[in-house]
């Protein structure tokens, strides 16, 4: 397997697939609004939306559980594009859950519970 098999393959093991919404503007000031992220990586990402952007653009896009980051449009085909980011990220965060509560849940929606008794055992009455 030649260098460019092997960077290939491993550019493959390291992206994430997922369906995540992001806002994106570019640096120089244009918002562009929302974007639908579809592979994720320390790197970089592909994302899908109708923008006039070119190779070499400096963009801005806020992720979901990870916050600003800056990058710059790698490619360009179809509505899809990609963005190779100013510094690595940890792809994993983006898919935790937002705002996880720590409230209890009320009795009458937790599943209940059943213990089977023993034969010396008898249910205690209240």
């Amino acid at each position: 397997m030649n260098s460019q098999a092997i960077d290939h393959a491993k550019r493959e093991l390291d992206r994430d697939s997922l369906f995540l919404k992001a806002e994106l503007r570019f640096v120089d000031g244009e918002n562009c609004g929302e974007v639908r992220i579809r592979n994720l990586s320390a790197g970089g990402l592909m994302a899908e939306a109708p923008i006039n952007a070119k190779r070499g653009d400096k963009v801005q896009l806020e992720l979901r559980n990870i916050g600003s980051v800056t990058g710059y449009v790698a490619w360009v085909a179809q509505g899809r594009f990609g963005v190779a980011f100013d510094h690595p990220i940890d792809p994993k965060l983006a898919r935790k859950p937002v705002g996880q509560s720590k409230l209890e849940m009320p009795r009458y929606l937790k599943t209940p519970t059943t213990r089977t008794l023993g034969f010396n055992q008898r249910p205690k009455h209240r």
